[in-house]
């Protein structure tokens, strides 16, 4: 997607946990290094996530075990994704490119799905956060 906004700003809603919380969740805790401890919050649920990558204004990246009742789940390589973000600067803002994989070992479900319908409108809401600052 493409957001009308500089990619530091981008960077900052993806990254920073008082901008995440205003577009992902209602709460934020993130330990911005390879390795670190994130956790992203959803009411009464708390999705844990470890930091993959960190490339400051170009990538984002961390594991997290999909879908609701994170937070009584390990994150294993049996039971984690990637959610994977990459910036790039385009004329006139920012195009974001969000890719969660690792879905094919959970087999015949509907995580994908979910995951993917859940993304959307959170991207969504991402835009309307960026573009209304």
């Amino acid at each position: 997607m493409i957001l009308k906004a500089p990619i530091e700003r981008v960077w900052a809603a993806l990254t920073d946990p008082a901008e995440i919380v205003k577009w992902f969740g209602d709460g934020a805790d993130v330990d911005l290094r390879p390795g670190g401890a994130a956790t992203f919050s959803f009411g009464d649920e708390h999705g844990p996530a470890i930091v993959y990558a960190v490339e400051e204004n170009r990538r984002f990246a961390f594991y997290w075990v999909p879908g609701g009742h994170q937070d009584r789940v390990e994150i294993t390589e049996a039971t984690r994704t990637l959610v994977d973000f990459t910036l790039e600067p385009v004329d006139g803002g920012t195009r974001l490119r969000l890719v969660e994989s690792g879905f094919a070992k959970f087999g015949e479900t509907n995580q994908y799905t979910d995951n993917s319908q859940g993304w959307d409108e959170e991207l969504s809401e991402l835009a309307t956060y960026l573009h209304a600052a």
